[in-house]
């Protein structure tokens, strides 16, 4: 059941049935170049890691990243959603794409998506996105978006500088 819709896509939640999508998307040169390594290394790892991770994130906030498919054929695309970190103020929007599925739009659509959500359905006052000051193509999408640099900072215990960009919602 999708929660967002846009004219292309469909974003719903995750389940353990995603496994070997989200195995292919956490193994992805770009994946692991720009987030992180997660150590996956099997469908039943991506599956305990959707439960642990974003299934968890749906019981305990009500949001997450959510799977993004193409309307048209339900094919799995990337994800994308809102998420809650401790090391954050403000929830950040967030998303990653296969590789083949890049340069078409689609994460700029899906993040459109999942900023209207935020303001709309959750009723948040700003949104933030981090990214690696490096990766040029989430800064595009984040600039399309609205987002605006605010500052640079480290994650605690991370030794890694990110650029936090940010948005208040625009005014009724």
């Amino acid at each position: 059941m999708s929660l967002l819709e846009t004219e292309r896509l469909l974003l719903r939640r995750l389940t353990p049935d995603d496994a070997a999508f989200m195995l292919e998307l956490v193994t992805d040169p770009s994946w692991i170049e720009f987030i992180g390594d997660r150590g996956l290394k099997s469908v039943d790892d991506a599956r305990a890691y959707i439960v642990d991770r974003y299934v968890a994130d749906y019981e305990r906030h009500g949001f997450g990243l959510y799977l993004v498919a193409l309307k048209e054929t339900d094919e799995p695309l990337g994800i994308c959603g809102l998420i809650k970190r401790e090391a954050l103020d403000d929830v950040d929007v967030g998303f990653a794409f296969l590789p083949r599925h890049v340069g078409r739009g689609y994460a700029t659509e899906a993040a459109r998506a999942s900023l209207e959500h935020g303001w709309r359905d959750l009723g948040l006052r700003r949104i933030v996105a981090i990214t690696t000051p490096s990766n040029r193509r989430s800064i595009r999408v984040l600039e399309k978006v609205g987002l605006r640099f605010e500052t640079f900072f480290r994650m605690p215990g991370d030794e890694d500088e990110l650029a936090l960009y940010a948005l208040t919602p625009p005014e009724e």
